[in-house]
Parts: structure tokens; C-alpha cells; sequence
């Protein structure tokens, strides 16, 4: 592969779409082209944040909105074109804006409410963008904070069992008064259902907030200090959480010693 071929590959690379002979060789153009390095890193965070972002649908209804007010326009017949050299006509002084006033209404009123159509996509997809970005700071700062409390000093963990063969850690910092609840092989709930973590107070249960699995793994700061309690366990609860456990707990761990 020639040099200038591998001069295009920084996207590919970005993105893990070269194959193994491909990245060897692209690596190895790396380590001698400073351009392409910086290009590459540059190129891998924006792929990074995007895999962050949130995909959307078009909202609901607005696509038919748009054919809505198309079809509401009536169209007018045809005129028929004025002589040559008459006002208005092709050679006459109002030529330009005659054309202009021959322009179909349906066609004007298309324009105007694909227009607003186009102005509410972008009002909402910028929304919807801003929304993308908050989410992915907040997911990104639940992320520094689990990175934070897994790598304290004082770091200890505890493993337990769930039903169907899944497992989960409990790991604590007492330096930093937090604890963070790590599963995998999690099922998925059922309907109108949801997996809720509690911090055991001496047999009086402290919500600790509720689990999201994704691909049957979850890894999340549970909500609370961990001064007080001995321990933590997990229920099954309805939807958005319950002030009391209302289950039997899947699990029961106690914290490890300090």
C-alpha cells in the first residue's frame, strides 16, 4: 500500500474498519507520521463521543403533518402564456417577474410548508442533540465516578449469586463512603418491573437506587453513603422504585470488612 493511500486511512482506523494486515501496516505508518497520529486521535475521540449519543426517531405525525398542509392547498389551473412582446411575456419589460407570478401556488405553498416543516426538524433535533449531550456528560461523569471508587486504595469487594445463574460484586470504599453493585448474566425483569439495590442499616433497609442491565451486565454507584450500613441487597420492585422493599431480595451481601 502506498503512502498516500495510507494517508486516507485515519477514519477507517478510527472507527476499527481496517483488519489485521490493514492495521499492522497503518500503526506502523503512524509511528512515523505525526499528521496522521494527531488526525487519528482526533478522529477516535469524536467516534468515541458519538457512541455516546442517543439515537431518535422523526416525532410522531411529522411527516404526515407535511403532506397535511400540501394537500390543503388548492391548486390553480394552468394560464395560458401571454404573446410575445406583450407585458409580462417573454419579451416584455415584466418578463423576470411575470415568471415569478406564473409560479405555481401549490408549488409556493409546498415550499413554505416544507420550509416550516424543515424549521421544526431542526428546532427539534437540535433539542434533541442537547439532550444527546447531557445525557452523555451525565454518563460520563457516573463513569469517572465508578472508575474513581474502583481504583481507591481502600477498595474491597464481596461477590454473591443471583438466581438463573448470574453473579454480582459489591465493591466498597469506606475512604470515600461509597459502594458500587457490578452484575452479570442479570435477566431482564418482568414487564412494569425493575431491579432495585438497598443498603442493609442494621436490618432496616435505605434505598440505594435502581438498576438498568444492558446485554445482562450493570455497573453502577449505588445511591448513598455507605456509613451505617453492613451491607446491601437487591429486590425486584415496580417500576420506578419503592420506598420499602415489597419482594423477597434476589440477594443479600454483607460489606466486606475495612
Amino acid at each position: 500500500m502506498s503512502a498516500a493511500d495510507l494517508h486516507t486511512l485515519t477514519g477507517a482506523y478510527a472507527v476499527d474498519a481496517l483488519d489485521g494486515p490493514e492495521r499492522e501496516e497503518f500503526e506502523r505508518h503512524l509511528a512515523v507520521c505525526a499528521p496522521c497520529r494527531e488526525e487519528a486521535r482526533e478522529l477516535t475521540a469524536t467516534a468515541a463521543r458519538l457512541g455516546l449519543a442517543a439515537s431518535a426517531a422523526p416525532p410522531p405525525g411529522m411527516r404526515e403533518e407535511v403532506l397535511r398542509r400540501v394537500a390543503a392547498v388548492r391548486q390553480e389551473p394552468p394560464r395560458a402564456r401571454p404573446p410575445a412582446g406583450s407585458p409580462g411575456g417573454a419579451g416584455g419589460a415584466g418578463g423576470g417577474t411575470g415568471r415569478l407570478r406564473r409560479l405555481p401556488r401549490l408549488a409556493l405553498a409546498a415550499s413554505v410548508a416544507s420550509a416550516l416543516a424543515l424549521g421544526g426538524v431542526a428546532a427539534w433535533q437540535y433539542e434533541r442533540a442537547r439532550d444527546a449531550r447531557q445525557l452523555a456528560e451525565q454518563a460520563r461523569q457516573r463513569a469517572d465516578e465508578l472508575t474513581r471508587l474502583l481504583a481507591a486504595p481502600d477498595a474491597r469487594l464481596a461477590a454473591g449469586e443471583l438466581p438463573g445463574g448470574g453473579s454480582a460484586t459489591v465493591v466498597v470504599s469506606r475512604s470515600r463512603d461509597r459502594a458500587a453493585f457490578l452484575a452479570s448474566r442479570l435477566p431482564e425483569p418482568p414487564a412494569g418491573k425493575v431491579y432495585q439495590l438497598w443498603f442493609d442499616d442494621d436490618g432496616a433497609m435505605r434505598p440505594a437506587g435502581v438498576v438498568k442491565a444492558s446485554d445482562g451486565r450493570a455497573a453502577v454507584v449505588m445511591d448513598g453513603p455507605v456509613a451505617g450500613a453492613d451491607g446491601m441487597g437487591v429486590t425486584v420492585e415496580p417500576e420506578g422504585g419503592s420506598a420499602q422493599p415489597t419482594s423477597e431480595p434476589l440477594a443479600v451481601m454483607e460489606f466486606p470488612a475495612a
